[in-house]
């Protein structure tokens, strides 16, 4: 099986909660702290080597205790970080101030994340040479992501594009992408703030997509690929706990569906499956299910939607 490749970030996330977020220049006690392994990169290759599949990840860490902590995280999850590279720059970081209303103020500082860069993906080209296919967010350098593109393209390899977070793009990147997976806020920022999900497809392709994936939360998925076919996939009635990571659950399982050669319906139909059991627990990376999830999952809903009503 060739593997899923996937090119992002690392972060760990600190996560403090408190009554409320300070003013500024205000101290306050908080009520508790929590430490996440992070970063959308990092997310969709642990979803991958999860579901069973192989994964590697290219991208950089500090030389530091998070940068330690992130790397046996992810081999524990069965990721092949052989290619990751280690700089001098601290590891990303996402530190989190939650109130008891739920708001939070978040600072993001991409750190290592911000050296993956083409000179180092360079020494790496074998890597992507051999993917099956390559998933790419947008939390690394832009112009990383267009040299990427741009070597898939010379090399015949597709690549799963999740906007996120939605910043503008060149037609170059637009027209280079194999499959588009937005949710329905970056969707907006792509369609220039299309409403209905036909319309926002249409202008995606306006805009030089091919195979768009729209994901709508708790309303499903819409698949719409070259064929101008539009696939409806029903979301699963699931308690939701924290929805954290459910994106890059999908994402990471429509990929391995791909690769088991399922048809793009079929295949986003297992991602959503994934998606909500993701959102049944806590956590980021934590949260994402095994196969054998999945399947269990997929069967009892089949079961459930084959059981005579009364």
């Amino acid at each position: 099986m060739k593997p899923i490749v996937v090119i992002g970030s690392i972060n760990i996330d600190l996560v403090s909660t408190a009554s409320r977020i300070p003013r500024p220049g205000e101290t306050i006690t908080g009520k508790e702290f929590q430490m996440y392994s992070g970063g959308k990169g990092a997310n969709q290759a642990a979803g991958v080597a999860r579901l069973g599949y192989p994964c590697i990840l290219l991208g950089k860490v500090g030389d530091d205790i998070f940068g330690e902590k992130l790397r046996a995280t992810l081999s524990e999850f069965g990721v092949d970080i052989s290619h990751l590279g280690v700089t001098s720059i601290a590891t990303g970081t996402a530190s989190i101030t939650v109130d008891d209303a739920g708001e939070n103020c978040i600072i993001v500082t991409p750190g290592a994340n911000a050296e993956v860069t083409p000179s180092y993906l360079e020494s790496h080209l074998n890597v992507l040479q051999s993917a099956g296919i390559i998933l790419l967010q947008l939390e690394i350098p832009i112009a990383t992501i267009e040299w990427i593109l741009q070597q898939c393209d010379r090399y015949g390899v597709p690549v799963m594009l999740d906007p996120a977070p939605a910043q503008p793009l060149t037609p170059s990147i637009l027209g280079s992408v194999t499959w588009f997976t937005p949710n329905e806020t970056e969707a907006a920022f792509y369609s220039h703030n299309a409403t209905l999900p036909e319309e926002t497809i249409s202008r995606l392709r306006q805009a030089g997509l091919h195979n768009i994936i729209l994901k709508r939360g708790s309303e499903g998925a819409i698949v719409a690929n070259t064929n101008a076919h539009l696939a409806s996939i029903s979301a699963f009635a699931v308690q939701a706990v924290d929805s954290t990571a459910a994106g890059d659950a999908f994402n990471a399982a429509f990929a391995v569906g791909l690769m088991k050669d399922e048809a793009p319906a079929s295949a986003a139909r297992f991602a959503a499956a994934a998606a909500a059991l993701s959102v049944t627990r806590p956590g980021a990376q934590a949260s994402l299910p095994s196969a054998s999830e999945v399947a269990a999952f997929l069967d009892t809903a089949l079961s459930a939607s084959e059981a005579p009503s009364r």
